[in-house]
């Protein structure tokens, strides 16, 4: 199918009709035909989805269906012209204005702009903001503007940006009525500040599960960080991924490290040199078995589907975060894995960077919320996912799947060392650190310990049944359940609170939490051949379509997965269609993909059937 014929189609078409023929899909995701349904009646919309579901296809269905093009307001390049692409790769006649646009690419996107042919704009709003841009824009009829990763425009999300603020106003001056807004994350806070700030009129809200059952959750303290990275990648070799480092310095230590072991990895932060920032972005996005380790920076522009695992190697500074960020995982809906680790450091610097921010009260409070939020599902004891799911006011069962759920968590009662950790606290003068405290419950009878005479108060020796790794522990439980507090933000140390004081005086329990050893059984060092499990023969079958896609995508400068999606393939290996006809009934292979690439993944299969 042509650009021209899903542009300018002359027979009537039903949103079904197109998400077959031209996206390849038999149904719709659950939630996206209401709002496809809302979206084609004119209304505006707010849709909050999980990422994986599917909000994309919520504006580019549409788009094919009436005769306004679409602006979409998208905040990365990286991400824009990577929609461009897939939108082209499916004969969908897209375009985007940006800094890297070259001006034979501008002049022909004005041309498309003019002649009416665009179906999609892509659109950072930093650019839409340049004096003059929307006044231009509006002598083209556009009939919608659909804003992604609408999270952006409230203060209250994680990736404020103040251009999103201008946007109904830069609506009204392009003369466009229906506004659309996609998030993944947004609490019932940033969903009215987004609904306030961006409509001029009450949107329907679609508000759909959060729930993202093809991820596997997966919390733990940190115990020598880089050992429990490394034995995570170690069974997943050959697969994509992401690591999430809290500085800059740390996904270069990390990648440097990873490759050391025998992973293709690379680093990627804001501060790097732009063109290798880039280049190591697409060597994610086009190439299989990548770990990327990088900074919050690599978020949205990630828009690649097989993304089989996320890890934080630093604790997420909200659920919010956390949530979009392991969300990169499984887009595709196949299993995915997540790790997060974190540690009494990052708390006690999470801390100290909301009290040291200048915040009103009421947003202080909220930013404290929060992040207990986060801290809570750290150091949950019973199903993550049900955790999750709660903050996001949404009830569920446990997940069968996450660490909790598979027993990995041991919980006991620790009211007695509590009163230990906390008694050292009060006999020590609320000022110390979790080392220093450690060492006093441990009996380490240091220079500093003898020189402040700590080791003569009652406490001193008293947990000399548990390491210093115990204690330490046992202290961060104590910290994250607000038993504890910061004694200074200059200092650091750690001060009772009314609660600590409670439970030193018998007042109230204290439960603790202890991870139960698991086996490492690292995978072999060649990559695995798919997500889920198959037949030998699928799987060997697999390959070989792998291998064919890869040389594709190689040729025609793209990414694998705009040629395939593991998914597709992975249907292709189970099913082993011989005709066109049977091909077109594989997941994802539309009317395009059919014509382009039909041929050549038949021939593949044929040739691996005749040398079986």
């Amino acid at each position: 199918m042509s650009q021209q014929a899903v542009s300018r189609r002359s027979e009537p078409a039903t949103p079904r009709d197109l998400l077959k023929s031209v996206f390849g899909y038999d149904a719709f995701r659950p939630g996206q035909e209401q709002v496809v349904d809302a979206v084609i009646a004119g209304k505006s919309v707010l849709a909050v989805m999980p990422t994986g579901s599917g909000k994309s296809i919520c504006y580019q269905l549409p788009a094919l269906l009436d005769e306004g093009a679409t602006i979409v307001i998208s905040p990365l390049i990286a991400l824009m012209r990577d929609q461009v692409a897939q939108m082209r790769q499916l004969g969908i006649e897209a375009a985007s204005l940006n800094s890297l646009s070259s001006d034979a690419e501008t002049s022909a996107t004005w041309n498309a702009i003019r002649a009416r042919s665009l179906r999609l704009l892509f659109l950072s709003p930093e650019r839409l903001a340049i004096p003059g841009l929307a006044e231009r824009l509006s002598r083209a009829g556009f009939a919608r503007i659909a804003v992604d990763e609408a999270h952006c425009i409230s203060e209250w999300g994680h990736d404020f940006r103040p251009d999103y603020r201008d946007l109904r106003n830069v609506a009204q001056t392009l003369g466009i009525g229906q506004v659309i807004a996609f998030t993944a994350t947004a609490d019932k806070a940033t969903r009215d500040d987004i609904a306030a700030r961006l409509f001029s009129s009450e949107p329907e809200v679609f508000l759909h599960s959060f729930d993202r059952p093809n991820l596997q959750l997966r919390f733990a303290a940190k115990d020598q960080q880089r050992r429990q990275l490394a034995d995570f990648l170690s069974k997943r070799r050959g697969d994509s991924g992401i690591v999430y480092c809290a500085s800059r310095k740390k996904t270069e230590d990390l990648a440097a490290y990873f490759a050391s072991l025998g992973h293709t990895a690379v680093a990627y932060h804001a501060g790097m040199e732009q063109g290798l920032r880039n280049r190591n972005q697409d060597r994610f996005l086009q190439e299989d078995g990548i770990v990327a380790v990088a900074t919050v920076a690599f978020g949205m522009g990630v828009n690649k589907p097989d993304v089989r695992f996320v890890a934080h190697a630093d604790m997420p500074g909200s659920v919010e975060a956390y949530y979009q960020e392991v969300g990169r995982a499984g887009r595709d809906g196949l299993p995915a894995e997540t790790l997060t680790l974190y540690g009494l450091e990052d708390m006690a610097l999470r801390r100290r960077q909301i009290d040291e921010r200048e915040l009103s009260e009421e947003q202080r409070r909220i930013e404290h919320r929060r992040f207990d939020s986060m801290v809570m599902l750290c150091e949950a004891a019973s199903c993550r996912r049900q955790a999750l799911l709660a903050y996001f006011e949404e009830a569920s069962e446990p997940c069968g799947r996450c660490d909790c759920c598979r027993n990995e968590i041991k919980l006991s009662d620790g009211t007695i060392e509590a009163q230990k950790a906390l008694s050292a606290v009060a006999r020590t003068g609320q000022r110390f650190g979790a080392a220093y405290l450690a060492d006093v419950l441990c009996g380490v009878a240091s220079d500093t310990i003898k020189r402040n005479g700590h080791d003569a108060i009652k406490t001193f020796g008293a947990g000399r049944e548990r390491n210093k790794a115990a204690w330490s522990s046992i202290i961060r439980q104590l910290f994250a359940a607000g038993a504890l507090v910061n004694a200074s933000h200059e200092y650091g140390g750690f001060a009772l609170s009314e609660t600590g004081l409670d439970i030193l005086r018998g007042g109230r329990p204290f439960q603790l939490r202890e991870a139960l050893q698991q086996k490492a059984t690292p995978a072999p060092r060649k990559a695995r051949a798919a997500p889920v499990d198959l037949p030998q023969e699928a799987n060997d079958a697999l390959a070989a379509l792998r291998a064919r896609r890869r040389d594709i995508a190689r040729e025609e400068g793209v990414p694998a997965f705009m040629v395939f999606a593991d998914r597709t393939l992975i249907e292709m290996a189970e099913k082993q269609p011989a005709t066109l006809g049977e091909m077109a009934g594989i997941y994802g292979v539309g009317e395009r993909k059919l014509e382009r690439y039909g041929e050549a993944f038949l021939d593949t299969l044929a040739a691996f059937a005749a040398g079986r």
